[in-house]
């Protein structure tokens, strides 16, 4: 707790990570549910497609590419005198088509399951037609009676507004102090209400709830308690199964995943975790990422969740310019899910952000928001502290260290603006 209350940057290992199969019986959650999940994206894919044909190439369905990057490998070797052993991947959520971040999964799937159970309910489609039908103007005018609301610091918005309004729903979006303001007049332009928010995430999402408890009409994707969005992200984990069997990558005992997955709230990283335990077991170790003045997860974590406690509580100031992670009190919900799941956090300066996101630029060509580029200080806490050898060392991987994939997991980016990627690149120094 030392290291937390004085923000330094650092790896905790989580003393309650169990077995897979253990930890898995223990939660209400199957694959089966995340099979059930991915079902319901395929029925969706011909309607995805009319919405936005840039998914015509994946048939409907929302992904990433899988990514070698030796170039920031090296990179990251050189930058910080340490030798990353085993190979360094990248999954490109940054670049993820329509909402450009990692909460496309999440939010696009709550906002179809929202429109697939009004519209079968009012008997304006069956289960055995095309989803296509969700075009024809009649059930665009019945879903615009409804309205869906989310509280966001920006890219949980941007999935929730962008299909929501396609989709011929009303939408609001109530955006906390630090959401960027090139996400607020993005939004705007498709057409959504952005309700801005001078107090944090949670203070925008305490707003968004109370709004909609008022209005019967109005639907509210609740980032801290929704097990729709959390299943929703969790189909990334089927989609990241066949994309290594299809670059020849083996991942069992003694060729490991090692994933590290920036957190903000918990609900895509939690996702994706419960998705990647379910899909590869006891061979898949993840690892969330946390900024030094937002660790929320890592302080939930620490303390079970037992005490509601928010960063604020240890005199921590909740900021980043990471801010999609600046989160003050992290999802219970969450936290609860992948309590015996999750390997550890680790936390992370905004100077390291920028830094590894300049590097990955210049190196790979690839630009990501600042919160996308928490990853990669996970390779190197693993290679080069103390926590880093000790978990190693009880995983039984000291002997298998150049067997280990390391996989950051990439957030957001697609849709930053050239001038403000500009500044984060000036912000490396």
């Amino acid at each position: 707790m030392t290291k937390l209350r004085e923000a330094q940057p650092h790896l905790w290992s989580n003393p309650d990570l169990l077995p897979v199969e253990e930890a898995l019986n223990r939660l209400p959650l199957k694959l089966d549910d995340i099979q059930a999940a991915e079902a319901r994206w395929h029925r969706f894919a011909p309607l995805m497609v009319a919405l936005f044909p840039e998914l015509t190439v994946t048939h409907g369905i929302i992904e990433s590419a899988l990514i070698k990057i030796p170039r920031m490998q090296h990179v990251l070797e050189m930058g910080h005198m340490v030798g990353v052993k085993g190979s360094l991947w990248a999954k490109g959520d940054h670049d993820l088509p329509v909402a450009g971040s990692v909460k496309a999964r999440g939010g696009i799937y709550e906002v179809l399951c929202l429109a697939e159970n009004r519209v079968l309910e009012a008997g304006l489609i069956t289960d055995s037609d095309s989803y296509k039908a969700f075009c024809n103007p009649h059930i665009k005018d019945y879903l615009g009676r409804f309205t869906v609301s989310v509280g966001s610091t920006g890219n949980l918005g941007l999935s929730v507004g962008v299909v929501a309004s396609a989709l011929g729903f009303k939408a609001v979006v109530h955006m906390s102090g630090e959401a960027a303001d090139w996400k607020k007049r993005l939004l705007r332009d498709k057409g959504v209400d952005v309700v801005e928010h001078r107090a944090d995430y949670t203070a925008a999402l305490k707003a968004g709830r109370q709004q909609a408890a008022n209005d019967p009409q109005m639907y509210f994707v609740d980032d801290e308690n929704s097990q729709t969005l959390f299943l929703g992200y969790s189909c990334a984990a089927l989609r990241l199964q066949q994309q290594l069997v299809d670059a020849d990558v083996v991942v069992d005992l003694r060729h490991p995943l090692f994933v590290y997955l920036p957190c903000g709230s918990g609900g895509a990283p939690g996702g994706i975790t419960f998705g990647l335990k379910s899909v590869f077991g006891d061979a898949v170790h993840c690892f969330m990422a946390e900024p030094i003045q937002s660790p929320s997860m890592l302080l939930g974590l620490m303390t079970n969740f037992e005490k509601d406690l928010s960063v604020y509580d240890i005199g921590l100031k909740n900021d980043s310019a990471a801010d999609g992670l600046v989160v003050g009190r992290a999802s219970r919900l969450v936290g609860t899910l992948v309590r015996h799941l999750v390997s550890g956090v680790f936390t992370v300066t905004d100077r390291m952000l920028f830094r590894f996101l300049y590097w990955l630029e210049k190196s790979e060509g690839l630009r990501i928001e600042p919160s996308a580029a928490a990853g990669f200080a996970g390779p190197l806490f693993l290679m080069a502290s103390p926590a880093g050898a000790d978990y190693l060392s009880r995983a039984g991987l000291r002997d298998h260290q150049s067997n280990i994939r390391h996989l950051v997991w990439m957030t957001g980016g697609r849709l930053v603006p050239d001038s403000v990627f500009e500044g984060y690149l000036k912000s490396h120094v």
